[in-house]
């Protein structure tokens, strides 16, 4: 039985097949020439047949070794496809990311980020998978996807999770009264109909809260899970939000106004991957690339 040829023997092969010469093919191979005749001895003797003739001083391949050449030329260039995937595997520069989130983040700040980090690694491809938080956590849970953006997280043990607070942002039709303040209050906003978030996510409580701290009345206009669709409303003059400024600034110029809004209230992001999925670099540098595009929001 054959014994199966090893990769530097066949490389040995080809580059006498290219040069005519095992000088010149060591030249090529970064060896010395008795290295080279010694591959070729021994791949000889594993494949049981002759692999050159010399004719006027070159040497030439036997039909023997005509037949395999392209077989041989084939895995030649798929090892060096190998080596330069792995490569550029450990340069971060090829490989698969799969993200859920939040809805309102597949169409807004994500995409960008996104966009940037595929700048220089055309090898790299990303799932995007938007949904609900509950969801989310039991994709994390289950190892569905290598990275989370979510909110409201209070802990799981099969997760890890690194929270950010992001600014937030009262947001109104252009012309607005509320134009004329630098900072908005819940005093301003005393029974003036509010577009806010479900009432039981945690920022609406603290929202709430803050409204109660001025003595002043929340009024609820429209009810909205996710803070691209208040955005979405207050440009269609449909009323005013708090929001968080991540979103705010994505209509700029498309007829929302937006000011600081006091008290100071955090909308809380959770980057949730799952513990026991050993992430790739590649996950871990988007991750990082994802927090750094948070940092001019951070509250």
């Amino acid at each position: 039985m054959n014994t199966p040829p090893r990769l530097r023997q066949l490389e040995a092969l080809m580059a006498v097949i290219h040069h005519g010469s095992m000088t010149q093919a060591a030249t090529q191979l970064g060896i010395s020439q008795p290295a080279v005749s010694r591959l070729l001895s021994d791949l000889g003797t594993s494949l049981g047949f002759p692999l050159f003739d010399r004719r006027e001083g070159q040497l030439v391949p036997t039909q023997e070794v005509r037949f395999l050449q392209p077989s041989i030329s084939r895995v030649l260039d798929l090892m060096k496809q190998i080596g330069d995937l792995s490569q550029d595997i450990t340069d971060r520069r090829a490989g698969h990311i799969r993200i859920a989130c939040l809805p309102g983040f597949a169409t807004s700040h994500l995409p960008g980020v996104v966009a940037d980090f595929l700048g220089d690694r055309p090898g790299v491809s990303f799932t995007i998978e938007p949904d609900r938080p509950e969801r989310i956590l039991e994709w994390m849970v289950g190892e569905q996807f290598d990275f989370g953006i979510t909110d409201g997280f209070h802990g799981h043990p099969a997760v890890d999770s690194r929270d950010i607070d992001v600014r937030t942002v009262c947001i109104f039709p252009q012309g607005h009264r509320l134009s004329e303040c630098k900072t908005v209050t819940p005093t301003d906003l005393d029974g003036v109909g509010i577009i806010h978030t479900k009432r039981d996510s945690e920022f609406f409580q603290d929202l709430s809260r803050s409204f109660q701290d001025h003595d002043a009345k929340l009024v609820t206009l429209i009810e909205t899970r996710q803070f691209t669709a208040a955005c979405e409303l207050v440009s269609r003059g449909a009323g005013v939000s708090i929001v968080s400024e991540l979103d705010a600034v994505q209509y700029e110029g498309r007829g929302v106004v937006s000011r600081p809004f006091t008290p100071k209230l955090a909308h809380r992001l959770s980057l949730v991957r799952p513990v026991l999925k050993q992430p790739s670099l590649l996950t871990l540098e988007f991750v990082e690339a994802f927090a750094q595009s948070l940092q001019p929001f951070k509250l």
